[in-house]
């Protein structure tokens, strides 16, 4: 019947989207590691798979994201280097403003991402 055709069409539907979403997972996580050699292996399925989380609002889901611009990654790998590679989230915990604790955490993310860019 034609509601048995509807309904196969938006099982087909769901299933292309999120085929189309694991690719741009991949491609995204493959522009980390283009950008990022430096980075663990494995860390780039993790960054690209928590940026571009559907619904989320995160930077992964901008059209800069989807454009995979170079700006728009950083600030994906940025998060996650603050978030995995700094007390961060510790300082937060702590009560800490947000703003401060970033700013107490600069140096560390940058000497981070200077290590994951240059591959040494």
């Amino acid at each position: 019947s034609g509601r048995d055709g509807r309904a196969r069409r938006r099982e087909r539907a769901a299933i292309r989207r999120a085929e189309l979403d694991r690719e741009y997972v991949a491609q995204f996580a493959q522009r980390v590691r283009e950008l990022y050699p430096g980075c663990p292996p494995g860390r780039e399925q993790e960054i690209a798979e928590h940026a571009c989380r559907k619904y989320s609002g995160r930077v992964g889901r901008s059209a800069a994201a989807k454009a995979l611009d170079e700006e728009a990654v950083y600030l994906a790998v940025q998060a996650h280097v603050r978030h995995n590679e700094t007390n961060y989230d510790e300082l937060l915990m702590q009560g800490m403003d947000r703003w401060l604790a970033r700013d107490m955490v600069t140096d560390d993310v940058r000497d981070v991402l200077y290590t994951w860019r240059s591959g040494e």
